[in-house]
């Protein structure tokens, strides 16, 4: 197995590098794609790699092959403006799907034939934005699937999430859900077999319970829990979230008490409840991932350049902290990918 970082290059970092483990840990890793502000990507089973990019004032995406210690360049995508923020695989269909954060721009690539070409586009609006000081525009964070195969949208600026269906090279908005003012959605996760989705909120430090229905879509929010401590009183943004394969557990990052929750999740009705706050051993968890059968958990510190690895219990949900010196600059991505 290999983790692979990538994040910011705007002080020692060169691109997205590799790591090897070696049983439960991760040997140093090495620089594989030379490349600037690769802050989220994602690699195939085919070992291709989609990545954001910037060049001075441009911003996009790449498509890399991997093979054997070398990365090589298939094609690349650039337009004026801030790079995108997040970065969605369809290995299905070869569609990539790209969040803007800057620009509030929702696109569809396609990447066959070993190209990019951009399939569809949409833009949100600033109408309705929060009313926090990061809200003054809309900012979607995250662009992916659903598990009906439609696709949905998670809106910092907007507080809100947003399903769409590709349809004839335009994306068809089907519905709206909105969190609450402030809340800062930034990305989701669905439960497995309940129709269920988990919204985490950046800027409330906040994960929303939802059941849903992708035939009528019609919302129901069952509960909202902190992803902090109660005697936690710091600034504190929340980053990512992941709920494991069998549906009992969800997981999220906090950038500030720099920990990741964990959360049982109730077999009934998908409620959660809190069952360990433990600590990353660096600073601002931007990113978490975990192996194919998620017994083992690799956090990216952005703030302190290091990666820590835990071990994940099934039963309990629970990580064990087994290795904490893991040289990372800026890593703001991890993920994953099998031998």
């Amino acid at each position: 197995m290999k983790a692979w970082f990538g994040g910011y290059t705007k002080k020692s970092s060169q691109g997205i590098y590799r790591a090897n483990f070696q049983q439960n840990k991760l040997e140093t890793p090495s620089l594989i794609v030379p490349v600037q502000n690769a802050t989220y990507f994602q690699i195939s089973k085919n070992n291709e790699l989609f990545t954001i990019i910037k060049e001075g004032d441009l911003g996009g995406l790449a498509y890399y092959d991997l093979k054997d210690d070398e990365a090589t360049l298939v094609d690349k995508v650039l337009a004026a403006g801030s790079p995108p923020a997040y970065v969605g695989l369809n290995e299905d269909e070869k569609l990539i799907y790209v969040a803007n954060y800057h620009l509030a721009l929702l696109q569809v690539y396609s990447y066959a034939d070993h190209k990019l070409e951009l399939v569809a586009e949409t833009k949100h609006e600033d109408a309705g934005h929060g009313p926090r000081p990061e809200q003054t525009t809309a900012h979607p964070h995250f662009f992916d699937q659903t598990p009906a195969h439609n696709l949905v949208s998670v809106d910092l600026g907007l507080d809100q999430v947003d399903f769409y269906k590709l349809e004839s090279q335009e994306l068809k908005h089907l519905a709206t859900y909105h969190n609450e003012a402030g809340f800062g959605s930034r990305h989701i996760v669905f439960h497995p077999t309940k129709p269920v989705m988990y919204v985490v909120g950046e800027l409330s430090s906040n994960v929303n319970v939802v059941k849903y229905d992708e035939t009528d879509f019609n919302f129901e929010s069952i509960a909202t829990y902190s992803t902090l401590p109660e005697t936690f009183t710091g600034a504190n943004g929340a980053s990512a979230i992941k709920i494991s394969a069998d549906g009992k557990f969800l997981y999220a990052a906090n950038r500030g008490h720099d920990s990741i929750v964990v959360y049982a999740i109730n077999e009934n009705d998908a409620t959660l409840s809190v069952v360990q706050h433990i600590k990353v051993a660096g600073s601002f968890p931007r990113d978490f991932n975990w192996t194919k059968d998620q017994d083992l958990v690799v956090v990216a510190n952005q703030n302190t350049d290091n990666a820590t690895v835990f071990t994940r219990n099934a039963t309990t949900g629970f990580l064990t902290e087994v290795q904490k010196d893991v040289v990372v600059p800026e890593a703001t991505r991890v993920q994953i990918t099998e031998d």
